[in-house]
């Protein structure tokens, strides 16, 4: 039966006991089937399974769905026991943040790049907390979806810089039926708005083939993917799959398309998406 434990110093005690080889997924709950692909696998290669449920407060801007971002513990709960998770680390927003914290994570220049442009606050408060998270955790592998490809950089750069002991494994994306790719905030989008947002998968695919034809500048590259999407960019880059920093002129690198888009109105959902284009 999986165990909810709430207290941070309760967490880390169950770490710490011995002979632990604990494999660790951060959520904000709302878990759907990406959260789940990552679940299985830690199942997979680990003897102990934890997944925090935590809506981060720090990763929210002032006028963005921190009070309206979905909370569904109970079904979350039932997905985690079906997998087989051992412990469920469910703390309060006030046990992370008590009254008296000072210290947070402010990352590099990349934090400020593609969805650090949109939401300038949201990797400073991602790295925060993931870092408070791991921690108290003390997992030996975090398991992390590519979904969030620069999330998941900059994550995994952290723990190079930080030496944290535990190894960073990425993840394949997980999609929809019609391409759209997984993402809690699917939640606010109607039937309508799922089949319009599959628009951003297609744009990637019709890179991804241009480049198997031979197609190598990374601005026709670009115009290729843009010219699927019918949906409002936020942006659209061709990436270093390694540094993230910008490819410019001719691709000769692993690289990887990044976007993001706006659907809808009221709420004005934004979506993200990214795909290879030389794997």
């Amino acid at each position: 039966m999986t165990r909810i434990i709430k207290s941070p110093r309760g967490m880390q005690r169950w770490s710490l006991e011995p002979n632990r080889q604990i494999g660790f997924v951060c959520t904000m709950g709302a878990l759907h089937e990406g959260h789940l692909s990552l679940i299985r696998e830690a199942r997979r290669q680990c003897k102990d399974v934890v997944v925090s449920i935590l809506v981060n407060p720090l990763q929210f801007g002032p006028n963005e769905d921190y009070g309206a971002y979905p909370r569904t513990f109970e079904a979350d709960y039932e997905a985690c026991e079906q997998i087989g998770v051992d412990i469920i680390f469910a703390p309060e927003v006030s046990q992370i943040y008590p009254k008296d914290f000072q210290t947070r994570v402010i990352g590099s220049d990349l934090n400020r790049l593609y969805c650090g442009v949109t939401r300038p606050v949201f990797f400073n408060g991602v790295l925060t907390v993931v870092n408070i998270l791991y921690n108290i955790v003390q997992p030996q592998k975090g398991f992390w979806g590519e979904k969030d490809f620069q999330q998941m950089h900059l994550v995994r750069q952290m723990a190079k810089d930080f030496f944290w002991p535990a190894e960073i494994i990425g993840m394949p994306i997980i999609r929809e039926e019609n391409g759209l790719a997984m993402s809690s905030r699917n939640n606010y989008l109607t039937n309508a708005q799922k089949e319009e947002a599959a628009c951003l998968f297609r744009g990637i695919l019709a890179a991804q083939e241009a480049f198997k034809t031979g197609e190598r500048n990374s601005k026709a590259l670009i115009e290729v993917a843009q010219k699927q999407i019918t949906l409002e960019i936020d942006y659209l880059a061709l990436v270093s799959a390694k540094t993230l920093m910008p490819i410019e002129g001719q691709v000769t690198e692993p690289t990887r398309l990044l976007l993001a888009a706006y659907i809808g109105q009221a709420p004005r959902v934004r979506l993200i998406d990214n795909g290879s284009l030389s794997a």
